[in-house]
């Protein structure tokens, strides 16, 4: 059975992987990405580097935790140069067990703002996800609810519904309330929030935009850009149609997650690999992943009108590397609340 799981594995991971475009020059010079990331519309940002370089890019993608284990066991013998991984812990975790390594890059420094980008230089971010509240104003007073901590009150009794413990975006966002209210007030909030779930915990951010819409439940937690993408019929009519009938509330200040990239520690083309992650995390690039995505750039607001009817957002001054140190507990914290 385990040979069996393995040899699926493999055979899952190898069907993405395709050359992004191979022009008449570029015999010699490859990058070998692992992407955590999901979206078809990276290829045209691949594209374009190589079509602007005449490297050729070969992407392999799936599940973040899956490619962490891949680089762990693949070790030296591993074919990846660049990794590009969604959520601070995942990167963060990444840099801890030695899978990245430092590298130099003036550009990267001047196009990645502090607080977005490892103080060892192993990552930096790309694109910028906000966690924000959507909610039915026919269930909730949402002129009552303006924090992740409102979420706790008692008023809301059966009337809040969250993704299951596993899900990064919420340890990261427990992370980031440790870092923000200290452990006590984080224990206090998880406790309040916990006891106003009513329903099982849900697997993903869209199913909760559904269940809020259906009245389910009244509030849930989810990243921004999946209500975008709903709204933009990206996933058919009918979640359109679900996510009209909310509400999108964003916290003042708001916790804001990533997605990033780092050079593999053993990279055989660390030039090129380097190369590219200048160029997803310059404006044009960082630009060219997040506006089709609907996620925000690295230094503006995704200008698509869907997403900027949210409203505008203040990032808080929790860092990405203060996120990542902290999931651990933040993962003990909300098991101890009964977070499943």
């Amino acid at each position: 059975m385990q040979k069996f799981k393995k040899l699926l594995y493999s055979a899952v991971t190898c069907a993405f992987l395709f050359n992004v475009n191979i022009p008449a020059n570029s015999t010699e010079r490859e990058i070998k990405v692992y992407s955590g990331r999901h979206y078809n519309t990276d290829r045209g940002v691949y594209k374009k580097f190589a079509d602007e370089t005449g490297i050729k890019v070969r992407l392999i993608e799936a599940a973040g935790i899956s490619l962490i284990e891949r680089l762990r066991r693949e070790g030296k013998n591993s074919q990846a140069d660049l990794i590009l991984l969604v959520d601070a812990a995942r990167i963060t975790n990444a840099a801890k067990a030695d899978l990245l390594q430092p590298i130099e890059s003036s550009s990267l420094e001047k196009d990645v703002p502090i607080g977005l980008k490892d103080p060892d230089k192993k990552w930096y971010a790309l694109t910028r996800r906000v966690r924000v509240m959507v909610a039915n104003p026919k269930v909730v007073d949402i002129n009552k609810i303006n924090d992740y901590t409102d979420l706790a009150n008692p008023s809301l009794k059966g009337k809040v519904c969250l993704r299951n413990r596993k899900s990064p975006y919420n340890q990261s966002l427990v992370a980031n309330q440790i870092v923000n209210k200290g452990q006590q007030a984080t224990k206090t909030w998880l406790n309040g929030m916990i006891s106003n779930v009513s329903q099982p915990f849900f697997p993903g951010d869209i199913s909760i935009v559904r269940a809020v819409s259906k009245r389910k439940c009244g509030v849930g937690i989810v990243n921004h850009y999946y209500v975008a993408r709903m709204l933009a019929g990206v996933n058919g009519r009918r979640d359109t149609l679900y996510a009209k009938k909310t509400s999108v509330i964003t916290p003042n200040p708001a916790h804001v997650n990533i997605s990033a990239g780092g050079v593999a520690k053993y990279a055989i083309n660390k030039a090129e690999a380097i190369e590219l992650l200048e160029f997803l995390a310059s404006p044009e690039g960082s630009k060219g992943l997040a506006a089709p995505t609907f996620e925000h750039p690295l230094k503006e607001v995704n200008q698509n009108q869907i997403v900027k009817n949210f409203g505008a957002f203040t990032p808080d001054k929790v860092t990405v590397d203060d996120l990542g140190s902290n999931n651990s507990m933040a993962i003990r914290m909300m098991k101890d609340a009964g977070w499943d």
